[in-house]
């Protein structure tokens, strides 16, 4: 059992998708700071003013809170729509970034697949070819 992990371990896969794990929590901080402190102020500006993160419904107590860290810090149950619309924003710019990557990527490919088939073969494997034809065509007229 143990040598069946170790094979699972160090194939290039897991390797692969470890270190992709990780660039994809370090870029989770990333499009949280641009979702937050770019599109969601400009957003804002464009609604009016409205600031996402301060949307919120209050489930309990009698006090009304201006804002959901004042709310969190009395220990009232709230409900954050503000903070599920960002996440959403959030979201769909990673998928954006992602189809983007995908496609460059996917057009790359097709660049490397169209240009190794305009190369052609070394002269020695034309040459042995070449003499594997001529075997073939001297064991059929044999």
């Amino acid at each position: 059992m143990l040598q069946e992990f170790k094979e699972f371990a160090v194939k290039g896969n897991v390797v692969d998708m470890a270190v992709g794990i990780i660039i994809g929590a370090s870029f989770t901080t990333i499009v949280k700071s641009l979702v937050d402190d770019i599109f969601m102020p400009i957003v804002g500006a464009l609604t009016g003013g409205i600031d996402f993160s301060n949307i919120f419904i209050q489930l309990t107590g009698d006090t009304p809170y201006p804002t959901l860290a004042a709310a969190k810090q009395a220990g009232v149950a709230t409900v954050n729509i503000g903070s599920f619309i960002n996440a959403c924003i959030a979201f769909l710019i990673v998928a954006w970034i992602l189809f983007m990557v995908v496609k460059a990527m996917n057009r790359l490919t097709r660049k490397a697949e169209a240009g190794a088939a305009d190369v052609p073969p070394p002269r020695q494997e034309v040459l042995l070819e070449e003499i594997r034809d001529a075997l073939v065509k001297q064991s059929r007229g044999a």
